[in-house]
């Protein structure tokens, strides 16, 4: 199970720092990505991390403004988001395999 927070509604060129809590697993031991769905629109991969070795991938489109990270004690995923444009706008939400959560809201204003 997935639980993720952090979403809002932020300027342009704002930041935010997106979580994704997982139970009944470790997060170090599955593949976990994150995906975006804006209005309208079918899901866009953001990023993923590879299990145990936690090497990270991001969309073409992230061109090195966001980092996902992996936290043990917490058991959680974090993804910071930097520098935002209106076109981030949308449903972020974790998923691994078929199991996803239900989402953070991240809204950027012109």
């Amino acid at each position: 199970q997935f639980v993720e927070s952090g979403g809002g509604t932020v300027e342009i060129g704002g930041s935010l720092r997106l979580s994704c809590r997982a139970s009944g697993f470790t997060v170090r031991s599955r593949s976990i990505d994150w995906f975006r769905q804006a209005p309208g629109k079918g899901p866009e991969w953001v990023s993923g991390i590879v299990a145990g070795s936690g090497g990270t991938t991001y969309g073409s489109f992230v061109k090195g403004r966001f980092a996902l990270s992996r936290d043990y004690a917490n058991n959680s995923l974090y993804l910071q988001l930097n520098n935002l444009k209106p076109e981030d706008t949308g449903l972020y939400y974790c998923r691994s395999g078929q199991e996803r959560g239900s989402g953070t809201q991240v809204t950027v204003s012109a």
